[in-house]
C-alpha cells in the first residue's frame, strides 16, 4: 500500500523485544482505518497501481544492485499452506532480470543434506553479490516441521529437544544472519499470515476447480490438522528470531493484493535504503569511452 515506511513498520514490523503473538496482527488487514476515504474497490485499485510502481522501481533498484556488486539480498518467505508464496513471487518479481534473481524451493532433506548440519543445504544457496535470492521455505522449516513433528529429529539421532534444544537452534539461525548481514546481505523475512478459513476456501478452491486440482496435496490436509501446533511454533520463531539487523515482517495473506503490494514496497524500500548506485568510471576509462565512441562515428 502507499504507506511509508516508518507507517509499514509500525503495522507489519516485528518488536525485537517483548513477547509476540501472530494474533496480534491482522490476516485479513485491507486498509480501512488508514485510508477511510476509499471504497474497498478503489483500495484494491489503489494497491494494484501501487504494486505496478513498485515492479518498476524494483527492477531499478535490482540493475543498481547488480552493477554495484558490493550487496546481496536474501527473501525469505515463511507461511502456511495456500498463503501464497508462489503468487507472490511470482507477481512481485516479474519484472527482475533473470540474470539478477536466484529463486530455491527446499522440499524434504536429501540423506546427504542430513548428513551434514541443519544450515548447510541453504549455505550453499545463498545469492552472490549483485544478486536477489529468494528462499520459498528456508532454514526456518527446522524450527517448525521438526518441532510440531520431532519424530523427525530422532531420525537425526537427537533424543533431546526440549527448551534448550530450540533455544540452540534459534541462536544458531540468528547468527548466521548476523554473518550475512556483516558481510553484506540483506535479508528480508516476510511470514504470509493467512487465516485458517482462508486456507480453508483456497483449500476447496483447488478441489472445485479442475484446472487448480493439481495444487492439491493431501499432505496440505494433513498437517492443517496441527494447525495449533504449528501457530504456536511459528509465534516461537518470530518471538525469538526477530532481530535489529533480520526482523520479521507479519503480512496480511487473506487478500492477495494486499500482500503483493505489501511485499513490493518493503523490498523496493529497503534496496533502496542500502544507496547502491551504479559504478563511476574513472578519468581514464572516461577517455577510453569518448575514444570508443569517436571510433563507432567515424565508421563507414
Amino acid at each position: 500500500m502507499a504507506l511509508t515506511l516508518k507507517e509499514i513498520r509500525r503495522l507489519f514490523q516485528v518488536p525485537t523485544r517483548g513477547r509476540v503473538r501472530l494474533d496480534d496482527y491482522e490476516p485479513d488487514w485491507n486498509g480501512k482505518q488508514e485510508f477511510k476515504e476509499l471504497t474497498q474497490d478503489e483500495l484494491k485499485a489503489h494497491a494494484a497501481e501501487v504494486l505496478r510502481k513498485n515492479i518498476a522501481d524494483l527492477a531499478d533498484a535490482q540493475e543498481r544492485l547488480y552493477a554495484s556488486d558490493t550487496h546481496s539480498v536474501l527473501i525469505v518467505l515463511q507461511a502456511s499452506d495456500a498463503a501464497g508464496k508462489d503468487g507472490t513471487i511470482k507477481h512481485v518479481l516479474s519484472g527482475i532480470n533473470p540474470q539478477g534473481c536466484q529463486i530455491f524451493s527446499f522440499k524434504k532433506p536429501s540423506s546427504e543434506d542430513l548428513d551434514h548440519t541443519f544450515l548447510w543445504r541453504y549455505m550453499k544457496c545463498l545469492p552472490e553479490r549483485g544478486r536477489i535470492g529468494i528462499f520459498n521455505r528456508s532454514y526456518y522449516e527446522d524450527v517448525l516441521v521438526v518441532r510440531v513433528h520431532p519424530e523427525l529429529l530422532t531420525q537425526l539421532g537427537h533424543s533431546d529437544h526440549g527448551k534448550d534444544f530450540w533455544r540452540d537452534r534459534y541462536d544458531d539461525i540468528n547468527a548466521f544472519e548476523r554473518h550475512l548481514t556483516r558481510n553484506g546481505t540483506l535479508v528480508l523475512k516476510f511470514f504470509l499470515n493467512v487465516s485458517k478459513d482462508e486456507q480453508k476456501k483456497r483449500f476447496l478452491a483447488r478441489l472445485d476447480r479442475p484446472e487448480k486440482n493439481w495444487k492439491f496435496s493431501f499432505g496440505d490436509l494433513e498437517e492443517r490438522r496441527h494447525w495449533p501446533a504449528y501457530r504456536e511454533a511459528f509465534d516461537q520463531m518470530v518471538q525469538n528470531t526477530s532481530t535489529n539487523w533480520a526482523p520479521w515482517w507479519v503480512i496480511p495473506a487473506d487478500r492477495k493484493w494486499v500482500t503483493r503490494a505489501l511485499v513490493a514496497a518493503i523490498i523496493t524500500r529497503s534496496i533502496n535504503k542500502l544507496g547502491v548506485t551504479f559504478p563511476e568510471l574513472s578519468d581514464k576509462n572516461r577517455k577510453r569511452l569518448a575514444i570508443a565512441r569517436t571510433e563507432l562515428l567515424a565508421e563507414k
